[in-house]
């Protein structure tokens, strides 16, 4: 690369964590193979320093940004705010003849002081007063005299919404009483100091949650003299799952940090034999997320009485974080083609998503794809105070007709019929679950809901998936709202082989009872460890159990005759993927393993044909076919070695590098039908992350960052994205071209800003490969 310049993207380019500390040096070295590193004396490096254009190093490219690198501010996100009504300046009273008066209002608000700590939103940027509801809250008021409580009346008024009107929950009045009770607004005074008094108001678990406007009004029990306060600051109201009597309660504090606390985790993807993950920063609590969550409410034109019900919210937040029809947060796009945006594959935060498109009105943001959409969604729930997780379902089916079932067509040739196929599996999809009681449903069905996020099919007329009870996922109820049957299709529909008659109708010929729905993923409570959460949205397979839950399931779809005809099944097939399987750039070997479980002897010829498959199931095109005849004792077991070079895949790869492997074939002395379909990507490398130094905030620390191209082919635009939430703000390095086999090392010098564990994660993005991603676990000390 002698003669190209590393660029440093930062924060004014793609608007990622303008409250971080920039990097003070970042450094790249790109060490072609076979290439050794060449020693030399300091005087050539001081020369090289001061005039860097005309004493280049020959063979490698080492680059001083320092003096580079230009941060600018991120635009503030415009406030949210209800129309414009006439109002008080600066907080200051509006007196109209009376004799007490509000002089100010201090809603005790500061991220240190007893109402955030308590209400566990001290995490949150900034100091306004974020409170969660059903939870008593304490303001300070300064008269201009002492309160009387034999001759003055106070009480306060809450506001939120265009229109706020007493009946709907969304203008709140709250006397001032002599003991509190739970399940209502109410205030009382605690402690009274001269002038000042202090009060402690009470909210209902139930109440609406979003932006408030507070107003105080003061008068004498005769009602003769009213003076009215507003303040200049407001309230923000969120869901409460530390209160009991909230619909969102979770009963267990370790899964409360985990589902509401937490502000980075853990996205499966790959396939089930191959499952890989990525570090994802939710950044909930972030400078502008709060505001950014709370605008995609007011854009969502959802009626601010509709707010305090979690089912309603999570319904209109899984619409809103698709672009689909609602200019909601996020284009999806699936084509390969992301010239005119951001690689799905490039994002790890959904913190420079959300700012960007709030601080652009609500423009949406390009591009994302189902972990992209599931990684924002647990921002925004986590944010409104919604425990959730993003969840990844590997072999995940969608089901276009509504049959709970995957269905399968081939011709009389026992080929498949593409124009007919409309069904697929995915590699993997990612959704969320979220935590709430169900009381729209009958008992048994709160707790995990399933919500999806991503644009796959409408729901009531829009882009929008769930909430649907797991538990009712679980026992076949696709009866019970919402969108139960498509989330059940995903994760337990059956695969259905039908061939074509010669009078053009379809014979059921071949029942494949565990192709959907395996590994499903969410990252465990407290670690970083993959937690396998199958057995909350399925029976075990083949149980009793489950198989009642699937013919429960079937009566209520398209198809409710399925189960009708019973197949025969003596002889078996199965595809094995050794180890961690293929890497990209090499051949990919698997196994076929043939079964004989009869006492007769048995012979097939079965066909295979791979295609390289985008992970929602998409063919792109086959590459290979081959028949291979089988000659089986009794209760023989024959393992057929099946072999990709990468000659035949190198041109082919598609996002995800995955194949889809289909082996079809009849018994010759049965007829019985041999079918299988399996999928399988090529792993790509990891980035190595090394941190340099002691980390301490305030002190300049650096971290290594390497990478070998595992191709025999040079790797074109190479961009790396570094970020660390209380490390550094994140940033892109251009890199340019890598050759063959060349590693890379980036090494960034940075200054921490937050004490405790957090993780520096880098990913890599370039047309040839994709999920390439790093991250290293950082133990940032006090100063």
């Amino acid at each position: 690369m002698p003669g190209e310049r590393l660029t440093v993207r930062t924060t004014s380019e793609i608007g990622r964590f303008p409250g971080a500390a920039p990097p003070t040096r970042v450094e790249l070295t790109i060490q072609n193979e076979g290439e050794k590193k060449r020693e030399e004396g300091g005087c050539l490096w001081w020369l090289r320093k001061m005039c860097p254009c005309c004493c280049k190093h020959p063979n490698a490219t080492s680059y001083d940004v320092t003096d580079k690198v230009e941060f600018t501010k991120l635009p503030t996100p415009a406030a949210i705010v209800d129309p414009p009504k006439p109002k008080p300046e600066n907080g200051e009273a509006k007196e109209t003849d009376g004799k007490l008066s509000v002089c100010s209002v201090d809603l005790l608000s500061s991220k240190a002081g007893q109402n955030r700590q308590e209400h566990h939103t001290d995490l949150y940027h900034g100091d306004e007063l974020i409170l969660r509801r059903g939870q008593t809250f304490q303001i300070e008021v300064e008269l201009n005299r002492p309160f009387s409580t034999d001759t003055d009346k106070l009480y306060l008024e809450l506001k939120t919404g265009s229109l706020p009107l007493v009946s709907k929950g969304t203008h709140v009045i709250i006397p001032l009483v002599k003991h509190l009770e739970d399940e209502r607004w109410e205030a009382k005074i605690v402690e009274q100091n001269g002038n000042k008094i202090k009060l402690s108001i009470n909210s209902p678990a139930n109440a609406v949650i979003g932006l408030y406007e507070l107003t105080v009004t003061t008068s004498s029990l005769k009602g003769d003299a009213t003076t009215t306060y507003t303040s200049s600051k407001n309230i923000v109201m969120l869901f409460n799952p530390w209160c009991e009597e909230d619909s969102v309660f979770l009963d267990n504090e370790e899964e409360r940090k985990e589902y509401v606390l937490n502000d980075t985790g853990r996205i499966y993807y790959g396939t089930e034999k191959q499952i890989g993950a990525r570090t994802w920063n939710f950044g909930q609590f972030h400078e502008g997320i709060l505001e950014a969550c709370l605008f995609i409410m007011e854009k969502s034109e959802m009626p601010p009485s509709g707010r305090g019900d979690p089912v309603n919210v999570v319904r209109v937040i899984s619409a809103m974080i698709n672009a689909q029809d609602d200019y909601g947060v996020l284009v999806g796009n699936w084509s390969g083609d992301y010239s005119d945006g951001v690689s799905p594959t490039a994002w790890s935060s959904s913190v420079e998503i959300l700012r960007k498109y709030h601080s652009t009105n609500g423009t949406p943001v390009s591009y994302g794809q189902c972990w992209v959409f599931s990684g924002i969604t647990t921002t925004v729930l986590r944010c409104l105070g919604i425990p959730s997780r993003s969840v990844t379902n590997f072999q995940s089916a969608h089901d276009t007709d509504v049959s709970l079932t995957t269905d399968v067509y081939l011709n009389e040739n026992l080929e498949p019929i593409d124009y007919l196929n409309r069904d697929s599996v995915w590699n993997f999809h990612v959704w969320n679950d979220c935590w709430m009681a169900r009381p729209d449903l009958p008992p048994g069905n709160g707790g995990w809901q399933a919500v999806d996020a991503t644009p796959q099919e409408t729901s009531q007329g829009t882009f929008r998936c769930g909430p649907a009870s797991v538990n009712a996922i679980r026992s076949g109820h696709v009866y019970l709202k919402h969108d139960t049957p498509f989330v059940f299709a995903e994760v337990n529909s059956d695969k259905i082989y039908w061939q074509r008659n010669l009078d053009g109708t379809f014979k059921q010929i071949y029942s494949e009872k565990k192709a959907v729905g395996h590994c499903i993923s969410t990252k465990a409570v407290g670690s970083d460890k993959r937690a396998d959460i199958t057995s909350l949205y399925k029976h075990e397979e083949d149980s009793e159990e489950e198989r009642i839950a699937v013919e429960t399931a079937s009566r209520y779809g398209s198809k409710p005759d399925v189960y009708s005809t019973p197949v025969a099944e003596d002889v078996s097939v199965e595809v094995k993927v050794d180890g961690e399987g293929p890497r990209v750039g090499a051949d990919a070997q698997l196994k076929i393993l043939v079964k004989n479980l009869s006492s007769q002897p048995r012979q097939a010829t079965i066909h295979s044909q791979v295609a390289v498959m985008y992970y929602t199931g998409v063919l792109k095109g086959t590459i290979k076919k081959e028949q291979m005849p089988v000659e089986l004792s009794p209760n023989e077991e024959k393992t057929i070695d099946w072999v990709l070079t990468y000659q035949q895949y190198q041109s082919q790869l598609v996002d995800q590098a995955a194949f889809m492997l289909t082996l079809c074939g009849r018994v010759t002395e049965t007829k019985q039908v041999l079918a299988n379909q399996t999928t399988f990507r090529l792993r790509t490398p990891d980035i190595t992350i090394t941190p340099i130094g002691d980390a301490v905030v305030g002190k300049e620390m650096a971290a290594k960052i390497t990478f070998t191209n595992p191709l025999p082919s040079t790797l074109k635009g190479v961009v790396f994205r570094v970020e660390g939430l209380g490390l550094q703000e994140g940033h892109e390095v251009v890199v340019g071209d890598v050759g063959a086999h060349s590693k890379v090392t980036l090494t960034e010098h940075f200054i921490p800003s937050q004490p405790g564990p957090r993780k520096l994660v880098a990913s890599l993005d370039c047309e040839q490969l994709s999920q390439v991603h790093g991250v290293a676990d950082i133990v940032v000390l006090e100063q």
